[in-house]
This record gives C-alpha cells, sequence and structure tokens, in this order.
C-alpha cells in the first residue's frame, strides 16, 4: 500500500513555473482537482487562457515532475480551459456578448500596431478562443485590407450590425462602412460617437477576447474608449527605439490614470531580418522594450522582428498568423497572445452580474 500524499504531489507541482503564467499552477488557482490512489495519481489542470498550442507540453512537464515522486506508479493530467469575464473600469457597464475587451495602444504611428491587433487575435482564435477584432481607427482604417474583406455589414433590424466574419474572426471596421479612399473628415464628437456606435451597436456573439486596434496617440478616441467602454487590459506596443519608447511611455500613462491594467508590451521591429541572407541585425536599437517594462512593473509580452513576410501577407489580406501557421512568426505571435491572455487570467473577475439591478418605485395611493 504507498503512503503517497497530496502534499508530496502538490509540491512536485509547483516546482513547475508555467511560463505564461510566470509561477506556478498551485498559486495560480489552475490545479482544479488531484487525486491519489495507491500509486495512482490523477490532476486536473484548468487554465484561464486559450492554450491549445501548449496543453500537451504542460501535461508532458506536470507528468515528468510527478513521476519521480516516490510511491508514484502512474499518472495522468487532464487540462482543459475555462476563460472568464474580468473587472473592467469602474463605473463602465460591460458588452453583453464580450468576456474581455483589449485594447490594443501605441503612442506614435508606424510602429506596426494594426498588424499586432489583427495577429493576436488570429493567434486567440488558434489557441481555441472566441475571438473578434475591432478597428477604432475612424481616420485611417486598415482592417478590410487585412483581412482581405471588401462586403458591408449586414443589418437585420435597421438599428444594429452584424459582425463580419473573416478567417472565423467576427469583425467590425468603419473601413467597412466607406470606400477605401474616401476621406473621413469628421471632428472628434463624431468620432468618438461613431466609435462607441460601432463597438455597442454590433451584434458580437459570445466573445472570449475582442481585440481593439486604439489609433495611435492619447487622443479623444483613446480616451473614449478608456472611459466609457469596458476594457479588460491594455497592450502597448513600440519599436526599441528611443523616440517610439518615449510616446509609448505616455500611452502606458493614460491607461493607469483611468483605471485600464497594462496587460504588457510587444516589441515589433526588434531586429531585421535580411530577405536575402537571413542576417539578423536590431537596426532601431536593442533592449528598450524590455527596459520599459522593467522600469513600469509590466511584463514584455514578446518580441517580433522587421521581416517582410510579415507586411506581405497583411496587405495580400492573409494574416501571418492565418498565411503561415506553423511558421517561426506564426509561433512568436501565439506566445505573445498566451503570455497576454494569461496575465489577464490573473486580473480579478468581474462580478457585476451576480449584484441585483435597485428599483426605485414611487408608491401612490393612500397610506
Amino acid at each position: 500500500m504507498s503512503n503517497l500524499s497530496r502534499a508530496q504531489v502538490e509540491s512536485a507541482i509547483r516546482e513547475y513555473i508555467d511560463p505564461w503564467l510566470e509561477r506556478d499552477l498551485l498559486s495560480a488557482k489552475c490545479i482544479k482537482d488531484i487525486r491519489t490512489d495507491d500509486g495512482k495519481v490523477h490532476v486536473e489542470v484548468v487554465l484561464g487562457f486559450p492554450a491549445a498550442g501548449y496543453e500537451e507540453r504542460l501535461a508532458g512537464e506536470l507528468r515528468r515532475r510527478i513521476m519521480a515522486v516516490e510511491g508514484v506508479d502512474e499518472v495522468t493530467i487532464t487540462t482543459g480551459t475555462r476563460i472568464i469575464r474580468h473587472a473592467v473600469q469602474k463605473g463602465v457597464k460591460p458588452l453583453k456578448e464580450v468576456k474581455n475587451v483589449i485594447a490594443v495602444a501605441s503612442g506614435k504611428g508606424g510602429v506596426g500596431k494594426s498588424t499586432t491587433a489583427v495577429n493576436l487575435a488570429l493567434a486567440l482564435q488558434a489557441e481555441g478562443a472566441s475571438a473578434g477584432v475591432m478597428d477604432a481607427d475612424i481616420y485611417g482604417p486598415s482592417l478590410p485590407r487585412m483581412l482581405g474583406i471588401k462586403e458591408k455589414p449586414e443589418s437585420k433590424d435597421g438599428k444594429s450590425m452584424e459582425p463580419v466574419i473573416a478567417h472565423g474572426l467576427q469583425s467590425m471596421s468603419i473601413g467597412y462602412l466607406v470606400d477605401e479612399e474616401t476621406p473621413m473628415i469628421w471632428r472628434g464628437p463624431m468620432v468618438t460617437q461613431a466609435l462607441l456606435q460601432l463597438i455597442n451597436d454590433t451584434n458580437w456573439r459570445g466573445l472570449d477576447y475582442l481585440v481593439v486596434d486604439l489609433p495611435p496617440g492619447t487622443g479623444d478616441v483613446q480616451l473614449t474608449l478608456a472611459q466609457k467602454i469596458p476594457v479588460s487590459g491594455a497592450v502597448i506596443v513600440t519599436t526599441p527605439q528611443d523616440i517610439a519608447l518615449l510616446d509609448a511611455r505616455k500611452g502606458l500613462k493614460m491607461f493607469e490614470k483611468v483605471g485600464v491594467p497594462v496587460l504588457g508590451i510587444v516589441e515589433n521591429m526588434a531586429t531585421h531580418i535580411c530577405s536575402k541572407c537571413g542576417h539578423e541585425e536590431p537596426i532601431f536599437g536593442e533592449g528598450g522594450g524590455e527596459r520599459m517594462a522593467e522600469q513600469y512593473g509590466v511584463t514584455l509580452l514578446g518580441s517580433l522582428p522587421l521581416d517582410i513576410s510579415i507586411r506581405e501577407q497583411a496587405d495580400s489580406g492573409h494574416p501571418t498568423v492565418l498565411a503561415d501557421p506553423e511558421g517561426r512568426l506564426a509561433a512568436i505571435y501565439r506566445d505573445i497572445a498566451r503570455r497576454m491572455a494569461a496575465q489577464l487570467s490573473l486580473r480579478p473577475r468581474d462580478f457585476s452580474h451576480k449584484f441585483p439591478g435597485i428599483v426605485v418605485e414611487k408608491q401612490t395611493g393612500d397610506r
């Protein structure tokens, strides 16, 4: 008869630090059940983030450590995912059919933010989540081109719109409603009203994550999103260049001031890869994203190279995660998506739906 205890199994599990959560699975509350029976161990793991490309490796890592415990003869690991709704800014009501809104922002243009946002949405989907993407850049919408979509959204009731389905993603952009070459000559109030209508009047359906591609800067649109739209977390995209990092810091500070947690930083164009010889060189500098992450106590979600294929695939309507799903670049996007969603899974959950509504009724008649 084995004297194997639950404490021994827990000790073995604690030895494994999950690369995405950056902590052990017990402290991250991902171990839902441990059973021991005469040398046989069963462990149930439920992650709070999509990880289809990681679950097999995770099970192997845990199995190897538990098998090393004295008295263990057999180990069974079951893995699964449960994505929950996380807390948003105070006083902002969550979207009914969207569990989590993730804002992708940058302090300045030209850092590859839109390409990153689209690929992250596709990466979340590839990892097993129900994902959508919204283009919040009213003046320069790029989503229709990146997804290769020219159709207009349907309206079944004349008041709301159906999301345009592209490569399995639910999507919405002002670019679906106007001609590609038509300039949006609108003042700030019109732009913010259009943004609110796009996100609130779209019939999103059962999304785990809605990735919102913000325009660059910290102006009206960014403030509207941060103050009136329920955002679970933000991601800052920058390049290693000092001037880009300077502006990225402003975006990070803006989210801090409005109570939106920054899930991490994506360093884009970290190195240039020569299309002729494959030589890799940090033409925009080195380590800027890492230094910024350390300075502000946030996670460096990952670094992407300046690779011509990323641009070519986005321009052709088949972004990298879709065009080359088994390639090195797609793997980096999926790693970033896992780490981003894992960081969000550690944030407080939303309990607003559990509170009853309070209705004040005026009484009439004799007392």
